[in-house]
Formats: structure tokens, sequence, C-alpha cells
């Protein structure tokens, strides 16, 4: 599968992780940069890898931040986007087998390596339960229409 990854400079130490996870798993990572530690500003990098996603280029999103809160929150501005932000590999699992999340949210900063892989993992291999789901999901993207 196509991966949309982006990330500020204080998710980017974990982006180069994520990403030869990634690879290892048969994925294609498809890096929107930031490409240093250097501050920058995040929606600048999170928004075009949510268009990514929502766009039918990516199937699925990885954005990193300090926190991930920034970062779920400019990817869920986007159309089509269901990011779900994840600090366990729980939440990341819940969020594509009951949300149908499109789009995975990290904080670097609250989160340590072996976590943050075994959230993408989870994230990755979850798979949307649709059922009552799938009515609920309906409801949410529904939002979007109307405003």
């Amino acid at each position: 599968m196509r991966v949309a990854v982006a990330s500020d400079h204080a998710g980017f130490p974990l982006k180069g992780l994520i990403i030869d996870w990634l690879v290892a798993a048969g994925h294609e990572p498809v890096d929107f940069g930031t490409d240093s530690t250097e501050p920058v500003d995040y929606p600048d990098f999170i928004a075009p890898a949510a268009r990514a996603v929502a766009g039918g280029e990516c199937e699925y999103g990885i954005v990193l931040g300090g926190s991930g809160t920034g970062e779920q929150i400019v990817a869920n501005k986007i159309h089509g986007i269901r990011c779900v932000e994840a600090a366990d590999p729980v939440t990341a699992r819940l969020g594509r087998e009951h949300n149908d999340a499109n789009c995975l949210a990290m904080g670097a900063r609250i989160i340590g390596t072996e976590v943050a892989i075994a959230c993408v993992e989870a994230f990755m291999n979850g798979v949307f339960q649709g059922g009552r789901h799938a009515r609920r999901v309906a409801k949410v993207m529904a939002l979007e229409v109307e405003g």
C-alpha cells in the first residue's frame, strides 16, 4: 500500500524509523517532509499528505509532530480524512476497526519509538469491521457535507 508520511520538525526523528518499518512490511511510503529538525509550520507538510490520501494517491497517511494533536486537527480539516491520534496500539487499531480511520497521527514527544512502531503496525493491520460502525462512520462523513 502507498502510505503518505509527513512530519514537522519535532516528529522528524521518528519519521525515518516509521518509513523503514513501512518498507520492511512491504508498503510504499511517500515522504511529504519535513527533512530536518529545523522548526517548520506543521500544516505546510501535513495538509499535502492528507490531500494525497483524500485524493486516492495514497491509501493511508501517517502524520507526526511533537504531540500529534495539531497534526490530527490539520489532517481532519481535509475533506475525506478520518485521522485518529494514538499513543498506544489499541487506539490505533480501534481507529481502523471502528472508525475506518485512513490517517494516523502520533506525537514523537509523547511516545517512544517502540510504541510508535507498534501503533503503526496495529493501524496498518487493522481492518474496518463495518456493520454498526459503518452506519456511524457514514453519519460522521455526512457532517462534512452538512457543515
